[in-house]
């Protein structure tokens, strides 16, 4: 089982912007965590940030045969990529939307998702370890099928 894992738009900035919104844990840190929690579940994670959209369309395309899910931080993405959300519908792949921060009790124009619609789950507010609970419940919800 492999899970590609997309981040969006200043998710490489982690650690170093708005602790308070994203906590202080980087980019880095968080794949790594992710690493060790894909061996535990006995996975495969392939990890991708890009701050442009046209690169994250492009590897839910390279990628679509190749994996069994999709985990995503869509960041500056979320209420704007009808780009990114078609090719993700496309590949008919399970996608599990995170958020570091609770959208929801943020600005207003920041709780709608282009992607909440098609999202098998979402997870917001619990900053890096929503990354290790989607991917343990993505897991799950694959093995069960």
């Amino acid at each position: 089982m492999k899970i590609l894992v997309l981040q969006g738009p200043n998710i490489n900035m982690l650690g170093r912007r708005k602790a308070q919104h994203y906590g202080a844990v980087t980019m880095d840190e968080i794949h790594d965590r992710l690493a060790q929690k894909a061996e535990e579940l006995g996975c495969e994670i392939e990890c991708f940030q890009s701050n442009y959209e046209g690169a994250l369309v492009e590897k839910v395309q390279e990628m679509r045969d190749g994996v069994d899910a999709i985990l995503m931080n869509p960041a500056g993405l979320t209420t704007s990529s009808v780009s990114l959300r078609d090719a993700i519908e496309d590949s008919e792949l399970p996608l599990v939307e995170i958020h570091l921060s609770n959208i929801h009790s943020r600005e207003e124009w920041r709780r709608h998702s282009m992607f909440s619609e098609i999202a098998v789950g979402i997870i917001a507010g619990f900053r890096w370890r929503g990354y290790t609970a989607a991917l343990e419940m993505i897991v799950g919800m694959l093995k069960e099928q």
